[in-house]
């Protein structure tokens, strides 16, 4: 019998993780399913872009590991049993079950409410396209003149409200900032980032946190009521509770506490990548929910998982931060360095280099993806054992 590895979700983590798994392990020994509730590979830190009315290519998952032997499950993933080594899932076909013996866990985040009274009620989102879509549909029916608040001063938000602001100049854009705009950049950074907000005509509230969300309007925590025709909430993410409900070890967050190779602490038969894991950086703090998260943690899980399998010594792939990338719109960005503990450095990129540069990073991401097979070895690697459900490693 073939060792079934089962990976939940196919976004930037998971997608590339089963295409990589695909690549270089036989199929002769093992069987590769990938349950995702979409049909479409979606570029996450593109769908403010979708939001806004861009038109986006979206590339069919059952494409992109076509030839691949991948098996894809188009379903939504309602519990797992560690225990049991089994997920359940529910989907067009109707309910079901998915026995595993080996899961790599990528089923990302959804936004933040932070409890919030209104949140869920009245403010949109960008971190899903369905969310991104009916945004969108809201935003095309908002005439000229309409009020926009982005609620956070983050990537998602910083990137929202400039994509916003260039899109749509005949909007009212603004953004709420618990602290100071571009608080972590270096001071040109920061400066360079004030002025494309000036550019834009984009209003920051700064130190101003949001403590209601209703249809027209925003309430900070000072009484102080902002106009909204539109409340964006880009105030942070937040893991599923699915892995907590099924037993496996979570910090307070929510997230799989995984070791350094992203193995489940709990149940060794799991790992972990992308948002939901709990993984620490070589910094020793928890790494942030990002992609760049994912990119370092799915290569690691994947080189873990095929080491054992495979009965090679588990290597260590780096996880150290060297900048972040910010987009201002489609012809501004900035790419600030930072060091080891994650502090700008005096250097940044900004202007239409660093726009250039971002998007080749997402385009580089982006076809990675729908290009598992690239480099495909002509002799993929068998397992070091017979595969065995009785509950035994594959190999130590």
């Amino acid at each position: 019998m073939k060792h079934r590895i089962v990976v939940l979700g196919a976004g930037y983590a998971g997608a590339f993780a089963a295409g990589n798994l695909a690549r270089r392990l036989s199929p002769a020994d093992t069987e590769i399913t990938v349950v995702n509730a979409e049909p479409d590979f979606v570029e996450r830190m593109r769908l403010h872009q979708l939001a806004i009315g861009q038109e986006l290519a979206f590339r069919k998952l059952a494409d992109v590991f076509a030839g691949t032997g991948v098996r894809l499950r188009l379903a939504r993933v309602t519990g797992v049993d560690p225990e049991r080594r089994t997920v359940a899932v529910t989907g067009e076909d109707g309910d079901g079950e998915l026995g595993y013996d080996t899961l790599l866990y990528t089923l990302g985040s959804s936004v933040a409410h932070h409890g919030v009274p209104g949140v869920a009620e009245y403010a949109f989102d960008v971190t899903g396209r369905s969310s991104a879509l009916r945004l969108r549909e809201r935003l095309a029916g908002l005439g000229g003149g309409g009020t926009v608040l982005v609620v956070g001063e983050g990537l998602t938000g910083i990137e929202t409200a400039t994509e916003f602001a260039e899109s749509r100049p005949d909007l009212s854009v603004a953004l709420a900032a618990r602290g100071e705009l571009g608080a972590w950049l270096s001071p040109k950074a920061r400066r360079h980032l004030r002025q494309a907000f000036d550019r834009l005509g984009i209003t920051v509230h700064e130190h101003t946190g949001i403590e209601a969300v209703e249809p027209t309007r925003a309430i900070a925590a000072d009484g102080t009521s902002l106009p909204a025709d539109v409340t964006v909430w880009s105030a942070g993410f937040a893991v599923h509770p699915i892995a907590a409900a099924g037993g496996l070890e979570v910090a307070e967050t929510g997230q799989i506490v995984v070791d350094r190779t992203m193995r489940s602490l709990s149940h060794p038969d799991v790992y972990a990548a992308g948002d939901c894991a709990y993984a620490i950086g070589e910094n020793g703090r928890p790494l942030p929910m990002s992609c760049a998260s994912a990119g370092f943690t799915n290569m690691q899980a994947t080189a873990a998982i095929i080491a054992r399998l495979t009965g090679s010594k588990v290597p260590t792939t780096g996880l150290k931060y060297h900048g972040n990338h910010i987009s201002l719109g489609r012809r501004d960005a900035i790419f600030q360095m930072v060091d080891r503990d994650v502090r700008s450095k005096s250097w940044y990129l900004g202007g239409r280099t660093a726009a250039r540069f971002k998007s080749g990073v997402l385009k580089g991401a982006g076809w990675g993806i729908v290009h598992p097979t690239f480099g495909m070895p002509k002799r993929k690697r068998r397992l070091a054992t017979a595969p065995d459900r009785s509950g035994v490693r594959v190999a130590a």
